[in-house]
Formats: structure tokens, C-alpha cells, sequence
């Protein structure tokens, strides 16, 4: 015979909220009808409490709601959107110059988007943008900052030591960095395409480093930002995260 379950265990419930499976459909999880399925597997939890049974009703602006484990973003005016910047742009809000400027590339979008983070205007790739400042905030902190993905190509043919040079750290002008990971990707000759990994957010790091061993990047292309990927996003194009990879990135961050 099952036990009751004890007081601690019961979620939390909120007279006044809305029906748990309404939150998860409007926070874009699928269907109500998808979302009770959810629900009634056990992949949901109300302030670390689990949920099986349908009915419960919460108030997502106190509640951390989690589905396997990952945040559910509830506020439906927050969006991350992710741009392949293009060589050329710089990652400002506006440039006295007159330079072309990643907020050029959401321009029709109603949000007020910030970028997460820069890439330097000759650094091609994924960056990211968002109205949710505490999201940019844990991604940009140096103690909560994500792995970033990088394929350079470099000047020369780079040897295996190379390699374990920039994975032990080298001294720059600005302290110490290090890769946490590299490979080199291809060979051809007179270059030498090599993808790094590292969490530093330093300026023009991933640029720094190489000179310091003397294979300077000649083109510089972030792929990846934790677990959120490039993919086959078009340079100048820009794609609206899911709620998934939204949470998948707060829980990279931390948050």
C-alpha cells in the first residue's frame, strides 16, 4: 500500500494562478492537451516538487517550473535570438562611424534586444541577442560564462604541440588564457583549420592566442555558444530560439 505523501512533498498551489499545463502550453511546450502528457510522466517540477497529477494551478512569477530538469522561461515578452554575424559588422547598438551593426539585422523585431557579449567586426558567427537582461547578465558574468566554440583558420601548417601549448595557457599582455579544447580540422597548404574551445570572454582572445604562437587567424568563425549551435543559420540571417534551447542555455549558465 502507497503512502501518503507528506506535506513537504506537496507542490506548491496558488488559488489565484493558472492551471499548470495552460503555462507550459503558453510557453510554447506544445499543445494543453502535450502538455498534460508532459505533466503526467513526472517531467515537471513546481519548486523542486515533482507534478503527476493535473489540476494544480500556479502563479509563474513565483514559481521556478522545471521540465526535465531545465527551466521553463514563463514570461512570453522575453525572446533570444541567435544571428550568424557577417565579417564587416560591428556588435554595438550604433556605430559613430557609420559601420553596419548586428541591431541592423532585427530592426523589424518589436523587442529591445541587447547583444550577449561582442564579437570583434572581422569575427564572423553565432552571436546572440536578447530583451532578457538577466539571462545576458549570467552569460556575460566572468564566474558563469558558457564554453564558446570557435573554427579558425590559421597561417601555416600547425603542429601537434601547438596545440598543447594553448590548452596549458600562455601569458598575454592581459593575464594568462588557455583553450579547454582543440583540434585541427584541415590542412591545406600554407593554412591550417583548427576549432578551439574556451570560456574566456576576453577581447580578440581566440586572435591573441594564436599570434602568440605565431599561426595568426586569417578568418575566425564562432560555431557554437554552450550548447547552442550555429547550424546551417545563414550569415546575415537571425532565428528566434526555443524554449528548449532557451533553457538548455540558462542551465549552461547557471541560472
Amino acid at each position: 500500500m502507497s503512502q501518503p505523501r507528506s506535506k513537504a512533498q506537496e507542490p506548491p498551489y496558488d488559488a489565484d494562478g493558472v492551471r499548470l499545463q495552460k503555462v507550459l502550453a503558453d510557453a510554447g511546450l506544445g499543445s494543453r492537451r502535450a502538455c498534460e502528457g508532459i505533466i503526467q510522466a513526472g517531467r515537471v517540477t513546481v519548486d523542486g516538487v515533482r507534478v503527476r497529477e493535473l489540476g494544480l494551478r500556479v502563479d509563474p512569477s513565483r514559481r521556478r517550473i522545471e521540465v526535465d530538469g531545465l527551466p521553463v522561461e514563463t514570461d512570453v515578452n522575453k525572446v533570444t535570438v541567435a544571428l550568424n554575424k557577417p565579417a564587416g559588422v560591428v556588435s554595438t547598438q550604433d556605430d559613430p562611424e557609420g559601420r553596419p551593426t548586428v541591431m541592423d539585422f532585427v530592426q523589424g523585431r518589436p523587442e529591445r534586444l541587447f547583444h550577449v557579449g561582442r564579437l570583434d567586426a572581422e569575427t564572423e558567427g553565432l552571436l546572440l541577442l536578447t530583451n532578457d537582461g538577466d539571462l545576458a547578465n549570467w552569460l556575460t558574468h566572468p564566474s558563469h560564462e558558457v564554453p564558446k566554440t570557435y573554427l579558425a583558420t590559421v597561417e601555416g601548417k600547425v603542429a601537434p604541440g601547438i596545440g598543447k601549448r594553448l590548452k596549458a595557457g600562455l601569458e598575454l599582455e592581459d593575464g594568462p588564457a588557455q583553450v579547454d579544447a582543440f583540434r585541427i580540422v584541415d590542412q591545406i597548404p600554407g593554412y591550417t583549420m583548427v576549432e578551439v574551445v574556451l570560456h574566456a570572454g576576453r577581447n580578440r582572445i581566440v586572435r591573441r592566442l594564436f599570434d602568440a604562437v605565431g599561426h595568426p587567424v586569417t578568418r575566425l568563425v564562432r560555431t557554437r555558444v554552450g550548447p547552442i549551435a550555429l547550424g546551417d543559420l545563414k550569415v546575415g540571417r537571425t532565428r528566434v530560439l526555443s524554449q528548449v534551447e532557451v533553457a538548455s542555455l540558462k542551465k549552461a549558465a547557471g541560472l
